[in-house]
């Protein structure tokens, strides 16, 4: 919303007008009128030749002051001050200067300064000018009548000249004097008006000093923060004493020009909160001065303290329920191991042989119980790193035996799926200072993951290499791809992306378990997706250490993993 400007002084023309305009006319009409009248009652000669033409003169001001009613402004009312002025001077000039019988309208530039100015945005210049036209006009008519004949005395005019100019300025001085009380009222009433506003704003703006001394205080107030004491003891008193400081501090900024927000506890109502927003005010009259404005901001404290709160609980809950599944998930483990082992014996026969029924029995407890291995082994990281109970382990060796590793236990799942399984190693050794368990997980996820979702004849590429401290580990494939909407939910635990078939093929653990490991080395996963065309998904690990061996080779080793049935080796 626009504020609403105060009316200006330029407002107010229309009610000076008719006055003005009306003075002027009065005059013009009376002088001339006069003229005549008093060249016909003077005695002797009367009034004749340049005394007459003289008072005529004056008359044409008057007639000038009307063109207020069509055209009104500084401009104009100054031209017609010229043309008071130059009438003075010619009226001097024809009547013998100041021992003439006009020497009253010598006056007349400064009731016409005075009355032009009266309620005008330039009214003091006006007067001043006025005054000194009428001086001028002074000298002139001295000079006039040390060189000229004063003339015969005309003691009708005379006296008219001297009550009319009285006269004018009478009626200059009463206009003046009203339009500067009404300047007043107005100033006054627009200062009611912004303190009315001040008053009932809903909240209280303080006005302090450099030393948080209340100056003034306008609108309704908090609460707990009531103006009697504030403006009686100040607002440092006024505020819980663990709380100055802060309120000394955010004093002191604004004073240096910025804008703070501080939220105190007030010393009488210790379980309410005070929003103090303070900035710096420039005075008119160049004290330094600082603007504070109070709200109450007791429920935004008790939200934001319920909010904490809930987090607590939230993270409490998180952590309770992290360290009950990382239990758990041992806990199963352990009997699930003797049930493998001993599907394991069954299926190998090392016991005597078995009938093919009870054979396929044994082959599916030990395919499904390796796979429920699998995801409780996820678990439980995931759960441990949850937790902050997740250490690694850390020692140097050669990543390319880790990847290495990786391909050989995914090679299966590619053969399978009819998927080409490639490598791109760097031919010389590459050093790392990392946990070998952890990175072989991340590779074997990423691996996994990447041969999952691959259709038959896609290739599935691992590119390796060291750029600076950093380990750049890359698998991309030429699988389905990821939707733009799925990107941001993946790398959450249990987080799925894609239909229910692609959802049915796994947990949502391994990329999250590869981004958690990864951030516990201090690195980052990204993942660049386009739909139906493939995924690249790139780890980057600070584990690299860089020796005279790393820098001296002259290309990279290419490894090729292909479907059983037409296997090959590149170079």
């Amino acid at each position: 919303m626009q504020p609403i400007p105060a009316p200006s002084r330029t407002d107010r023309r229309p009610r000076d007008l008719p006055a003005l305009t009306a003075s002027h006319a009065a005059w013009a009409v009376g002088t001339a009128l006069a003229a005549l009248a008093l060249r016909a009652i003077e005695p002797g000669p009367g009034l004749s030749g340049p005394a007459f033409f003289g008072m005529l003169a004056m008359a044409v001001p008057g007639l000038a002051g009307l063109t207020l009613l069509w055209r009104d402004g500084a401009r104009a009312r100054l031209a017609i001050l010229g043309i008071w002025s130059l009438a003075s001077v010619i009226t001097a000039l024809l009547s013998g200067g100041v021992g003439g019988s006009l020497s009253g309208y010598l006056l007349m530039p400064v009731a016409a300064g005075l009355l032009l100015g009266a309620g005008h945005r330039g009214g003091l210049r006006l007067a001043l000018l006025g005054t000194v036209a009428s001086g001028l006009t002074a000298l002139i008519g001295m000079a006039a009548a040390l060189m000229g004949d004063a003339g015969v005395a005309l003691p009708f005019t005379a006296a008219f000249t001297a009550l009319s100019a009285a006269g004018a300025m009478a009626v200059a001085l009463k206009l003046a004097w009203e339009r500067r009380e009404e300047a007043l009222v107005e100033a006054q009433a627009a200062v009611d008006r912004v303190e009315a506003v001040l008053l009932s704003q809903p909240g209280l703006t303080l006005i302090l000093d450099p030393n948080a001394r209340i100056l003034a205080a306008y609108g309704v107030p908090p609460i707990s923060l009531p103006v009697a004491p504030l403006l009686a003891d100040g607002l440092i008193a006024a505020i819980h004493a663990p709380d100055r400081q802060s309120l000394t501090t955010a004093l002191q900024s604004a004073a240096n020009g910025g804008e703070v927000q501080v939220r105190l506890t007030p010393r009488t109502a210790l379980d309410r909160r005070v929003a103090l927003l303070v900035r710096r005010m420039d005075s008119p009259d160049g004290e330094p001065r600082l603007i504070a404005q109070a709200f109450d901001a007791t429920e935004a404290h008790v939200r934001e303290v319920a909010l904490d709160t809930a987090r607590a609980e939230a993270e409490a809950t998180s952590r309770s329920k992290s360290r009950f599944l990382a239990t758990m998930s041992h806990e199963l483990r352990t009997p699930l191991n003797a049930v493998l082992g001993f599907a394991d014996i069954m299926r190998q026969k090392l016991f005597g042989p078995l009938p093919d029924r009870y054979a396929d029995y044994a082959e599916s407890i030990h395919s499904a119980g390796g796979h429920l291995l699998d995801l409780i082994n996820d678990v439980l990281d995931v759960s441990k790193i949850e937790a902050e109970r997740y250490q690694l382990s850390l020692e140097r060796f050669d990543a390319r035996e880790v990847l290495s590793d990786a391909m050989a236990l995914v090679r299966p799942q590619a053969d399978e799926g009819a998927v080409h399984l490639s490598a791109v190693l760097p031919a010389v050794p590459l050093p790392v200072d990392a946990d070998r368990r952890a990175l072989k997980q991340i590779a074997l996820n990423l691996l996994s993951n990447a041969v999952k979702f691959t259709p038959a004849e896609g290739s599935v590429t691992v590119t390796v290499e060291g750029v600076g401290p950093y380990l750049e580990l890359i698998v991309a494939d030429t699988g389905t791809g990821i939707a733009p909407e799925d990107l941001k939910r993946l790398g959450r635990p249990f987080e799925q992306a894609g239909g229910g078939e692609q959802r049915a093929q796994g947990t949502g653990l391994g990329l999250s378990l590869a981004r958690a490991l990864s951030e516990l080395h201090g690195g980052r996963l990204s993942i660049e997706s386009t739909l139906g065309e493939g995924t690249a998904v790139t780890v980057r690990l600070p584990v690299h250490r860089i020796g005279a061996a790393d820098v001296e080779h002259a290309g990279a080793e290419i490894i090729a993993f292909a479907p059983a049935a037409s296997q090959t080796l590149d170079s």
